[in-house]
């Protein structure tokens, strides 16, 4: 399908083929779901973690004796159930990471694309970029594009200097159209696409139908 690529000035400077493969299929809500889900697992830390009681401090002796108390029999002061005491069964460091398979991780990313064309919420943009590496440059073209909108970049490629300009803006995001992250694209509510991205983009996902028909 054809759409219009707008410059940086707003103004109207061309249009592009987007590809129906990639940005018109049948959406996959699951398959979003498991790529998120598992985009999300990937940034844990996985350092959560309790002392049991083998690696609390104290407990070297009888806290009284056995009998003639009254009180219940108690072994340790490192138990449990006396404050101070270790954690049963909390939290220890581990691996959160797991992998889902490419196909469909390629179908969320194509779902996703989709649903942000079809709610108007996608536009390819031509010379959205910041040589100099300045934020002030950036922001002013992000002024008449996205109107302070949460929005997100799409780079046809790494760009160190337009990156460095959006470090300090808050309500923006920058991907490279060959790392694209579900949760970052879902967080836009404007997603600008570089026209030299929409390229890629073509020819990356528009020759994987994995996972069938998007249902």
């Amino acid at each position: 399908m054809k759409v219009p690529v707008i410059g940086a000035d707003g103004n109207r400077a061309g249009e592009v083929d987007l590809d129906d493969r990639v940005f018109d299929i049948d959406v996959s809500d699951g398959a979003v779901y498991e790529a998120l889900r598992n985009e999300l697992a990937n940034q844990r830390a996985g350092t959560a973690a309790t002392k049991r009681r083998g690696q609390v401090r104290g407990g070297g002796r009888k806290p009284y004796r056995q009998k003639g108390t009254g009180r219940a029999r108690a072994g340790s002061w490192r138990s449990p159930l006396r404050v101070g005491g270790g954690t049963v069964f909390g939290p220890q460091p581990r691996d959160y990471r797991y992998r889902i398979p490419r196909k469909v991780k390629r179908l969320a990313i194509r779902s996703v694309l989709t649903a942000k064309r079809r709610g108007d919420q996608l536009m390819v943009v031509d010379g959205v970029q910041s040589p100099s590496g300045r934020t002030r440059d950036l922001a002013a073209t992000l002024r008449v594009l996205s109107a302070g909108l949460k929005t997100v970049l799409v780079l046809a490629a790494d760009d160190p200097m337009t990156m460095r300009a959006g470090r300090n803006l808050p309500l923006l995001r920058i991907l490279s159209s060959q790392r694209l992250r579900i949760h970052e694209l879902l967080y836009g509510d404007r997603v600008l696409l570089q026209r030299e991205a929409v390229d890629r983009l073509n020819a990356g996902y528009g020759g994987d139908q994995g996972g069938g028909d998007g249902r």
